[in-house]
């Protein structure tokens, strides 16, 4: 089942099933209140199309971010091998966690805000987890249960501003920079359900940067609910960014940054694609 948050004709969103071409309304807000129905399989499940109106065309719509506020968005970095060797390190004994803000999410479609305070801005393609059960020191069963399904993310980074600090925080969270959608697939509909084994790719204006497969992960999504909820309650909607394979920009020789008027595509297998224009953000805007 594919599930998707779109905006309305009046200005708000609407989740949505995505069936083919066509999507159903939900009746909900956006997928993480969905999310948030302790019956939300069963509801998406059983919506049909309304008598007096038409099922929304899924070619036409514009995806906003899949989830528009979720609690948290957890990620890891370093969790493929090759991106840790190529960043200079040693494989981790534990997951590195770091935190995004709501505020940076905007939808597969949605233009990436090119900050003018950095020189440095960076692509990362990302399978994102997206929860759909309450949960605290979960097991590896509860964890694997509290996944809801998967996304395409990138978490594009301000290198300098990450690397200012030990603290990668700061190039993190820049506004409207990280791509979340077009949908949520859930598990029984990928190889590998729960632990899927997906090609991953990103592409700037056409060439390839990333290519590898989200059975590389060091640390799977269930390792990763189970690791996480340790520290802290996962709720429905909330986001774990699983971490980037080999090929950014900063670890090349020369380096290479995201310029505006460039477009990423972010794809995983089965999951969709983000295809998003970086444009210039300053003070006053978008330029």
């Amino acid at each position: 089942m594919k599930l998707a948050t779109i905006r309305t004709a009046d200005g708000g969103t609407q989740a949505v099933r995505v069936d083919g071409p066509t999507t159903v309304a939900l009746g909900f807000p956006d997928v993480g209140t969905l999310l948030a129905q302790p019956n939300w399989r069963e509801l998406a499940t059983n919506a049909a199309p309304r008598e007096t109106e038409e099922a929304l065309g899924a070619g036409s719509a514009a995806y906003a971010p899949l989830v528009t506020h979720p609690g948290k968005i957890v990620c890891v970095g370093l969790n493929y091998r090759n991106h840790i060797l190529e960043m200079g390190r040693d494989l981790p004994e534990h997951p590195t966690l770091f935190s995004k803000y709501a505020d940076t999410l905007v939808g597969a479609g949605d233009d990436i805000k090119r900050p003018v305070e950095t020189e440095e801005l960076d692509w990362e393609a990302e399978l994102a987890v997206v929860i759909g059960a309450t949960v605290r020191r979960a097991t590896t069963e509860q964890a694997e249960a509290a996944i809801a399904g998967f996304a395409v993310l990138n978490d594009v980074t301000c290198r300098d501003w990450q690397f200012r600090t030990r603290e990668w925080l700061q190039g993190k969270n820049w506004e409207a920079t990280t791509p979340l959608g077009p949908w949520l697939v859930t598990p029984d509909e990928l190889p590998g359900g729960v632990r899927p084994a997906l090609a991953i790719r990103s592409e700037v204006d056409g060439e390839v940067m990333q290519e590898d497969n989200t059975g590389d992960l060091l640390f799977d999504p269930v390792a990763l609910v189970e690791y996480v909820s340790t520290m802290i309650t996962l709720r429905p909607g909330d986001v774990i960014a699983t971490g980037t394979p080999g090929g950014v920009g900063h670890a090349r020789k020369p380096a290479r940054y995201l310029q505006a008027g460039q477009q990423l595509v972010t794809e995983i297998e089965g999951l969709g694609r983000c295809e998003n224009v970086v444009v210039a953000d300053g003070p006053d805007g978008p330029r």
